[in-house]
């Protein structure tokens, strides 16, 4: 209990910095889908890059094999550093929505006008309905990401115990599903990425 009203404590104080500064909840959504929006193209472009790096690694052999592995090494742990920041990203928007909500659902009970009550309901219906097509696309996409990185994961793993050139020829079934997966998860992004510029053109 005195977490949540920690955390309650320092949403609302988040919110009021920004209402000094002009920027109201709704303002705070447009941000951060924005923000969703492009996390989720670093991500895909970073997840093509670890294929392509997968990639490089044929044809070469002896010292250069050990740079090529250090390099994907490297672009795995960004990709799971892009991954955990759309995670959190994601999270924030989905806050930031909820409260959005209630507090516009809070407002309109203070009309007293019934013609602009209705207009104002129907209007938080619509935001309301535009946002959850949203969210679900963001979490298809975040769900994609989870056994993208779980082989991958594996993939850099094995092959810090065996790098070689025929173990590296041995994994090509293991590379073309990672590059179909990836594929597929680029493709989940794309559709967000899509649903992200529809709900921000009409905030």
């Amino acid at each position: 209990m005195a977490v949540c009203l920690i955390a309650v404590g320092c949403q609302s104080t988040y919110y009021a910095v920004w209402e000094k500064m002009g920027k109201e909840k709704r303002h705070l959504l447009k941000d951060n889908v924005e923000a969703v929006r492009e996390e989720q193209a670093e991500a895909s472009e970073q997840f093509a890059t670890v294929v392509e790096r997968i990639k490089d690694m044929y044809g070469f052999d002896g010292g250069e094999l050990e740079d090529v592995y250090g390099k994907l090494s490297e672009d795995y742990r960004t990709c799971e550093e892009r991954a955990d920041a759309l995670r959190d990203r994601i999270d924030k928007v989905e806050r930031i929505a909820a409260d959005l909500f209630k507090e516009w659902e809070s407002e309109i009970a203070s009309i007293d006008n019934v013609k602009l009550k209705s207009k104002s309901r129907a209007s938080l219906q619509d935001t309301r309905n535009r946002f959850s097509r949203l969210q679900r696309s963001m979490a298809r996409a975040e769900a994609s990401m989870d056994p993208v990185l779980n082989n991958l994961r594996d993939y850099v793993l094995y092959l810090k115990h065996n790098l070689n050139a025929q173990a590296v020829s041995s994994l090509r079934k293991e590379v073309a599903d990672i590059e179909t997966d990836v594929s597929s998860l680029i493709a989940d992004m794309n559709r967000s990425i899509k649903e992200a510029d529809s709900f921000v053109k009409t905030m």
